[in-house]
């Protein structure tokens, strides 16, 4: 573990002078704890041996750190692997969103597990806008929403200030800040040791910059959630008092019950929540929610200027089987075609013409030549037809075989073509047969690298 930074304690002992060194205890001598989160809408079965997260439903907490990556499951997006902590964004979702229909933007997303939880909390019929300013981690935030599954979403690669010229678009705004990322220590040896006052006014400034740039994306009377991973006050409670006082907005009281040891904002009349690890099962998180000014508009929100209307591939009739759902409008990029929910496609659209967009609704095929080959994305989708294509389930050794970009015997008597395998009935993704042999679809940039072969089945989740 890494060494106690006494500048840092020197400075939480200004902040918290009775619980500054239970803190650095918490942060320096203790072992994190391990929590995964469901994707109800792929598994409704609760993971072994553990306990549940109470500001969320579908969190729990596992009683020891599996070998992840070599359980299928994982791959196939019916849970993600996240901080018991940062699952409080579905507390607050619960509470003032519900079952309402709101277009949501995750403003900094990467790696993915804010977004997959708004994406479990909030309604089907919501739109979500996940963003990325970097392009290494953005990709990883693609991936991630590819395999949660949902087709109500966009990816982007870009920044506050492209965004925020999307006026009064979003009615909700979530942004987990770039940070001096205090509340990682006891994870990261990295952020202890990149760790500096100046670091955190360096962090303090880009914050006031990025809320300014995006309040107004934020419809009058929305919802900006605002959260870092740090503890001191220029990062938390001074950038809460910023945003009421420069931006205008009013901080909004989430309900909490006592036994969860949630602590308030330190000198501060804002309602601000902070997760201490010397005090909740998690690690640190500061978290305040405030409501914009104004009253919400009864108008669309701002198109911006109007496109010319392109002419458009046409799209393979096939393509249309392979999902469930028919009320998809369908676009086509280049050589990808994707379908995208048809009562969010206008505001996807406009979302995609003004920022660089990785992901648009459900990448359902793309087209080369004459052939027409199912996208990974496809097999992932909530909205895909598994009855579309032939069916294999695969034992484990041949999923992790699979996931690794290997190839195996597929069973004889089998179409030529591709072919959806399965493992625990979940599809996993798609292998072309082509007679002799089969083609290992799987993205190359998602396989299994390690050799290593676990002792056991890494089973996180019993199958259903």
């Amino acid at each position: 573990m890494a060494q106690i930074n006494e500048e840092f304690r020197n400075r939480m002992l200004a902040i918290l002078p009775n619980e500054a060194d239970r803190l650095c205890q918490a942060l320096f001598s203790t072992e994190p704890e391990v929590s995964v989160r469901l994707n109800r809408r792929k598994t409704r079965t609760q993971p072994n041996n553990a306990q549940q997260v109470a500001w969320c439903d579908c969190g729990y907490y596992l009683d020891g750190r599996p070998a992840f990556t070599f359980d299928p499951l994982l791959h196939t997006g019916a849970y993600y692997v996240q901080d018991a902590s940062s699952m409080f964004i579905h507390r607050v979702l619960s509470q003032l969103v519900g079952d309402r229909d709101v277009t949501y933007l995750d403003l900094c997303a990467a790696p993915g597990g804010k977004t997959t939880t708004a994406l479990g909390a909030l309604s089907d019929g919501s739109l979500v806008v996940c963003n990325e300013i970097d392009g290494t981690r953005a990709q990883i935030l693609r991936e991630n929403v590819i395999k949660w599954g949902c087709p109500n979403c966009v990816v982007t690669n870009d920044n506050a200030t492209r965004l925020g010229k999307l006026r009064n678009v979003f009615d909700v705004v979530a942004a987990d800040m770039p940070c001096s990322g205090e509340g990682m220590f006891r994870k990261d040896e990295e952020a202890v040791s990149q760790w500096s006052p100046e670091l955190v006014r360096q962090c303090a400034e880009r914050q006031r910059e990025i809320a300014a740039d995006i309040w107004n994306a934020l419809k009058p009377g929305g919802i900006f959630i605002y959260s870092t991973c740090t503890f001191n006050r220029e990062e938390n409670e001074e950038m809460a008092d910023y945003i009421v006082r420069e931006l205008g907005a009013e901080s909004v009281e989430i309900a909490t019950d006592p036994s969860w040891h949630i602590q308030p904002g330190i000198d501060t009349p804002h309602h601000c929540y902070r997760f201490m690890p010397h005090h909740t099962r998690g690690e640190g998180l500061f978290m305040c929610v405030l409501r914009k000014d104004g009253e919400m508009p009864a108008s669309k929100p701002d198109k911006g200027k109007k496109q010319k209307k392109e002419k458009r591939a046409a799209i393979p009739a096939v393509c249309k089987n392979w999902l469930t759902a028919t009320d998809c409008d369908w676009l086509a990029d280049g050589e990808t075609i994707s379908a995208l929910p048809s009562r969010h496609s206008e505001t996807m659209q406009l979302v995609a013409r003004n920022a660089r967009t990785l992901l648009c609704g459900v990448p359902v095929a793309s087209v080369k030549g004459k052939d027409t080959i199912p996208d990974h994305a496809l097999s992932q989708s909530l909205l895909f037809n598994t009855e579309a294509f032939p069916c294999v389930e695969v034992s484990y050794p041949e999923a992790i075989a699979f996931l690794r970009g290997e190839t195996f015997a597929l069973p004889d008597g089998l179409p030529r073509g591709y072919v959806c395998i399965r493992y625990a009935q979940r599809p996993l993704g798609f292998m072309k047969n082509i007679g002799n042999r089969a083609n290992n679809c799987y993205p190359k940039e998602w396989r299994i690298r390690s050799s290593f072969a676990p002792a056991e089945i890494p089973t996180v989740i019993p199958a259903d």
